[in-house]
């Protein structure tokens, strides 16, 4: 049972399917309603829609409490919503220092927080069977390295690497696992918006496949297929972590 903040938009309705795919029940956390609700129906009995701005801790403490009730667990907190942005600090105005920090850095840690005592109970739970339910978040390359004209974009994702493995430390003695995911350039429609106020985004997208070693950028299904690993029991010993899928950019 897992709950996706942002499930409806390119990398979130992706990784919905593939959980599905899998077996899972999703909790489709988003603030778009008809596309949220469209692919809820879509998925049938295996998903539910949840209206959930996770910048919003009521919100966030009603989506853990919609999932608990209709599956009685919550085993999997992906957090992966969140908003691009390119400029330097001096091209930052005021309102979007709050608006990306508030999507990028404090949503996930509401999230996160609201989430926990479920994520726990499961931890012990699942403790003598040498598994943990998990929290994964949606980082970036950004959250690792930097690149000009990106800068609080890059502040706000190298805060989400901190805020996991902080409580990687905190939570694995409860046996709650936390890692992350660092794509690079993902070929999205906020990929497309973003860049569009660097340039032409094609020309910037063919730029970054050359720029790859391995001369293509990933596409939603990889950071999904991610997930699912990250998520899975295979990856039990996995803890802490930054898992990159950016075609070898930041290798």
């Amino acid at each position: 049972m897992a709950i996706i903040t942002g499930g409806a938009g390119g990398i979130g309705s992706a990784t919905v399917r593939r959980f599905v795919e899998e077996g899972a029940r999703v909790g489709i956390a988003d603030v778009d309603e008809a596309r949220g609700r469209a692919l809820a129906d879509a998925l049938g009995d295996a998903a539910l829609f949840l209206r959930c701005d996770h910048g919003n801790p009521d919100d966030c403490r009603a989506a853990v409490a919609a999932v608990v009730t209709r599956w009685g667990q919550l085993d999997i907190l992906f957090n992966n919503a969140g908003i691009g942005w390119t400029g330097t600090f001096d091209e930052v105005a005021d309102g979007q220092v709050a608006e990306l920090m508030r999507a990028n850095l404090v949503g996930p840690l509401l999230m996160t927080r609201a989430a926990l005592p479920a994520l726990r109970e499961r931890g012990q739970a699942l403790r003598a069977r040498n598994v943990s339910p998990v929290v994964l978040f949606t980082a970036s390359g950004l959250g690792l390295h930097a690149r000009p004209a990106v800068s609080l974009y890059t502040v706000t994702k190298h805060g989400v690497v901190g805020l996991m493995r902080s409580l990687a430390l905190d939570e694995g003695p409860n046996n709650v696992r936390v890692n992350a995911i660092c794509p690079g350039i993902v070929e999205t429609s906020l990929m497309y918006r973003t860049m569009a106020r660097w340039g032409d985004a094609q020309t910037i997208l063919e730029r970054s496949r050359q720029e790859a070693p391995l001369r293509r950028i990933a596409d939603t299904s990889d950071v999904a297929n991610a997930a699912v690993f990250l998520a899975s029991d295979e990856a039990k010993a996995i803890h802490g972590a930054c898992l990159v899928v950016d075609g070898g950019v930041h290798g």
